[in-house]
């Protein structure tokens, strides 16, 4: 039997995992992870702790908590400073996957004991072997001598999380389980149900990371202030106000507080403006991205390559190519024009079903 250690949020994916993990003979110990705790009365971090411990105790097993919130601070919180105050828009999600799940909590796990971890994660990971000899000892969690790994997408495409999974390497992906990845969401949601999970009708989270549902401009004023500064139409007009440009994106249109609805197309880092237009605007569509940060999941692909690839979560991947410029960059040429490619985000690349890699998006043309 393999002890495996899953992550525990308040989530009925992660509790479902579990149960799964349990049915399968594994012997299973619940952790939740004390990252972020805020003063708002926003910050839900003890509540879920205590949903996650209902949850534990419903399933018959131990749960035990980390407090990596020095590590969080130092890997997470502080890019996202950083990226704001740099005017990117930076997507902490997929290195809180990369540096922090399957990072340091992988790494407190392995010190513990445990042969891998697990997550209610929406992705499939594949085994091949790397040997002709070995495909009939495949299992779980398997040695990288003997074991390659492929992250692919989920049987679900509208929830699939590959994208926040894009910065995985091997290594990770050889002590992790995604035990949800043949069950659809209602079918989770029905199992879940069915066994009586005191959690199953909660609700999916939509906030940012581990930061819970504090709203993103908020979370950036405890450390950044604000200056005010104009709001311009394509013609140089003044048609508003705003609190400081970097607490805005490209393609964004809440939070403008306009009298009609607007786009942000750009923002003007040296007079602190922030550009709107119309939401087809020509200046919001581009075809071309210059990447930097890039990351294969499993073997360099020699470019230039087709692939699908997408610039944002809920985004279907799209026909690209991936080739070199001549400073040796990575460049995604798409087929069509897509729509608000902000730079700082990240962009993923498929070949298929199988997520290949990511990159950060530094420049559009």
């Amino acid at each position: 039997m393999k002890k495996v250690l899953v992550w525990m949020s308040w989530g009925v994916d992660s509790a479902i995992a579990a149960y799964l993990l349990k049915q399968q003979g594994y012997d299973v110990t619940a952790w939740f992870m004390k990252n972020y705790v805020s003063d708002s009365g926003n910050c839900t971090t003890y509540s879920d702790a205590e949903e996650a411990i209902k949850v534990s105790k419903f399933l018959w097993i131990e749960i035990i908590s980390f407090d990596l919130q020095k590590e969080y601070n130092e890997k997470i919180i502080e890019y996202i400073y950083h990226g704001y105050q740099t005017w990117i828009t930076p997507n902490p999600d997929v290195l809180c996957n990369s540096l922090i799940k399957f990072d340091v909590f992988l790494e407190k796990a392995l010190a513990l004991w445990f042969d891998g971890i697990a997550t209610g994660h929406y992705a499939r990971i594949s085994e091949t072997p790397k040997r002709q000899s070995d495909k009939t000892k495949k299992t779980s969690l398997n040695h990288l001598n003997a074991w390659s790994f492929k992250l692919l997408r989920w049987v679900d495409y509208n929830k699939d999380q590959s994208y926040f999974l894009a910065g995985l390497n091997q290594y990770q992906l050889s002590k992790s389980l995604f035990p949800i990845w043949e069950y659809t969401k209602p079918e989770i949601r029905a199992l879940a149900k069915k066994i009586g999970l005191p959690n199953a009708a909660r609700k999916d989270s939509q906030w940012l990371c581990f930061i819970w549902n504090i709203p993103i401009k908020e979370f950036l004023l405890k450390k950044l202030p604000k200056k005010e500064g104009d709001i311009v139409d394509s013609t140089g007009k003044i048609v508003g106000k705003h609190e400081w440009a970097y607490f805005f994106t490209i393609g964004q249109r809440h939070g403008l507080n306009l009298p009609f609805k607007a786009y942000v197309i750009k923002t003007d880092v040296k007079k602190n403006q922030v550009i709107v237009g119309e939401k087809e605007d020509k200046q919001l569509f581009w075809k071309t991205i210059t990447t930097t940060g890039r990351h294969w999941i499993g073997k360099t692909h020699t470019l230039p390559t087709k692939v699908t690839a997408k610039i944002r979560y809920r985004q279907e991947p799209q026909e690209a190519t991936l080739k070199r410029n001549k400073n040796n960059d990575i460049v995604v040429s798409f087929k069509e024009k897509q729509r608000a490619i902000a730079p700082g985000q990240t962009i993923v690349a498929y070949k298929g079903n199988e997520c290949i890699g990511s990159g950060v998006i530094a420049e559009t043309q």
